[in-house]
Formats: C-alpha cells, structure tokens, sequence
C-alpha cells in the first residue's frame, strides 16, 4: 500500500482527476486568482476582509485633510490641557495653542464657559464670536 500519493499514482494516466478533459485551463477550479471573490468564492474573501467592490471616482494625491475641533469640546478639555502641561493658565484666561495639541481649525459647535485666548491656523466664524464673547481672544498664526 503506497504511503504517499505521488506514488499511489504512478503509472496512472489522470491521477485521480477524472478523464483527462476535466483539469485543462482554469476552468475547473473557478477561474484564476482573485476571480469569483464576489461571486461562488464569496464566503472565504468576506472572512479574511479582502471584498473588493471597484473603484469610484478620483482620488486626489495632493489633499490634506484638517485636524478639526469644536469650541465646546475645547472648553471642557481645557483645564486637562492645563494640567497636562499643552496649555496655561494666564489669570482667569487658559491659553491654548492650537499646533501644540495636532489641531488646525477651531469650529463653532458647543457652549464656552472659560475665557480662552487660542491661537490656531483658522477659526471658524461662529468660534471666534463665541471665544470673543466670553472675554478671549482668537487669534490666527
């Protein structure tokens, strides 16, 4: 009784595979490489996360996405900033540098309940009404 298969069958004009039609061209095991990943091989890409849907428009090399926060969410992360040592407390105003913590736009959504004087790369014009109207200051780099 032969152990392995490479000499189970020598001599044997198909190898197990059938008649000799069946194993030409990529026909018989679904196509080559990614094909059917869609289709009759759904299941095995949907469980190692390779669907792949094609593409749709254009994508733009050169775009750089803004880090972004909103006052509000500023003003309650102030006093950690502080106390962290990103921002400092100069009286009653906490000053806030916008680089220091990865920000580059300062948006307008949310209450202000601290007089913050904060310098970033742009306010939005909501933002700067809110800072101004509590008694800070907003200003550009």
């Amino acid at each position: 009784m032969p152990v392995n298969k490479r000499s189970k069958y020598r001599g044997s004009r198909t190898c197990g595979g059938g008649t000799h039609k069946n194993r030409r061209g990529a026909g018989n095991r679904g196509g080559r490489g990614r094909a059917g990943h869609r289709d009759h091989r759904f299941s095995h890409y949907l469980l190692s996360g390779e669907i792949h849907n094609g593409k749709c428009g254009f994508f733009n090399q050169t775009s750089r996405v803004q880090a972004t926060i909103s006052i509000g969410e500023l003003d309650s992360i102030a006093i950690s900033l502080v106390a962290d040592g990103k921002a400092t407390r100069d009286g009653d105003a906490v000053l806030i540098h916008a680089d220091q913590i990865g920000i580059d736009k300062i948006l307008g959504s949310g209450k202000v309940t601290l007089k913050m004087n904060v310098t970033a790369k742009s306010f939005s014009a909501q933002a700067k009404s809110k800072i101004e109207a509590m008694g800070g200051q907003a200003r550009v780099i």
